[in-house]
């Protein structure tokens, strides 16, 4: 509904920490246009179901991309922030909502993304290439793994003696939990004025 707070969906698979900061920047005021109405993980157990059920947030576990459609809908969600969520969803899915998905990818695209990168090995990948400066990126996303329109890249230093472990604690909280809130902001805000 037109300028009333956008409904936001976070769908993760682990421990939730991308969650967390767009949690705490909603209770900051970072994100004032949107409102995180529902966690979406694909992991049974995961702790971010924990996260979700701390700060008074609906969750559910993914079962299948049809029933989660539904879920959505009931919700009002407008928006979906893929948060450390490490399906790949189909192209029905990702058509539903055109436009009104976004993703979080620790490293600077075109660098060190597409098939088998995530998580951890990003970040072995950025080391074992010697590049100098790595960072985060905030895309939509399309059917291409890691190849939808670009919203914002923040870089990080790579120190020398960086191991996987170091540099991707760097690149959380240097970029990922900085530039998601305010990329989640930007669309929810372009969202709730009908600019979307």
């Amino acid at each position: 509904m037109l300028g009333q707070k956008t409904g936001i969906a976070v769908m993760v698979s682990g421990g939730g920490t991308n969650l967390q900061a767009l949690i705490d920047a909603e209770k900051s005021g970072i994100i004032k246009s949107g409102e995180i109405r529902l966690v979406v993980s694909s992991t049974p157990g995961a702790y971010a179901l924990t996260r979700a059920e701390n700060s008074g947030i609906r969750s559910v576990v993914m079962k299948d991309e049809d029933q989660l459609l539904e879920i959505l809908k009931s919700e009002g969600i407008e928006l979906i922030v893929l948060a450390g969520f490490l399906k790949i969803l189909s192209p029905e899915f990702i058509g539903a909502y055109r436009d009104r998905i976004i993703n979080i990818h620790p490293s600077l695209i075109p660098s060190f993304c597409g098939k088998g990168c995530y998580g951890l090995h990003v970040h072995e990948k950025a080391l074992a290439y010697g590049v100098k400066v790595t960072g985060a990126t905030v895309h939509f996303v399309n059917e291409i793994t890691d190849g939808g329109r670009i919203i914002a890249q923040k870089a990080v230093e790579v120190c020398d003696g960086d191991t996987p472990e170091i540099l991707q604690k760097r690149v959380m909280e240097q970029a990922e939990w900085i530039l998601l809130p305010e990329a989640t902001e930007k669309i929810a805000y372009e969202i709730m004025k009908g600019i979307r």
